[in-house]
């Protein structure tokens, strides 16, 4: 009877351990803290293509909606909206910061063309006739 009793705590010391390191390793945590210390975060699931990726960058969220289209040889993510989940948080961005935000969906889906949402469209559009 003891020896069952010491099997099932140390199956539940195992089962603990486990689901730590699944909140540890957790992509969703992982994003919540990097929105709290405004820091970058760019979280998706690349191979769900219904599922909206998210972006955290000095402290706004951002979600991309992701298109599925046709190139040359396959069929892949070819067009992608981007909007602020809050425009009130958006005071103090520049266009560089959208511009960086830009390139990094591009690393993660090189043949998309990226349009935002207003209001940073507007910004986006202006500064980019100055280039």
């Amino acid at each position: 009877m003891i020896l069952l009793f010491r099997l099932v705590i140390l199956a539940l010391i195992i089962y603990l351990f486990c689901i730590a390191i699944k909140f540890i390793l957790d992509p969703k945590r992982k994003l919540e803290s990097a929105h709290e210390q405004k820091k970058f975060f760019f979280y998706d699931i690349p191979d769900n293509i219904r599922k909206n990726f998210l972006i955290t960058y000095e402290g706004v969220m951002f979600e991309g909606e992701k298109y599925l289209g046709t190139t040359e040889r396959a069929f892949e993510v070819v067009s992608i909206f981007i909007f602020p989940h809050n425009n009130d948080l958006l005071q103090g961005l520049s266009y560089e910061d959208f511009t960086f935000i830009e390139n990094e969906v591009k690393l993660r889906y090189p043949n998309a063309a990226i349009d935002w949402k207003s209001p940073v469209k507007e910004l986006v559009e202006k500064n980019r006739g100055k280039e």
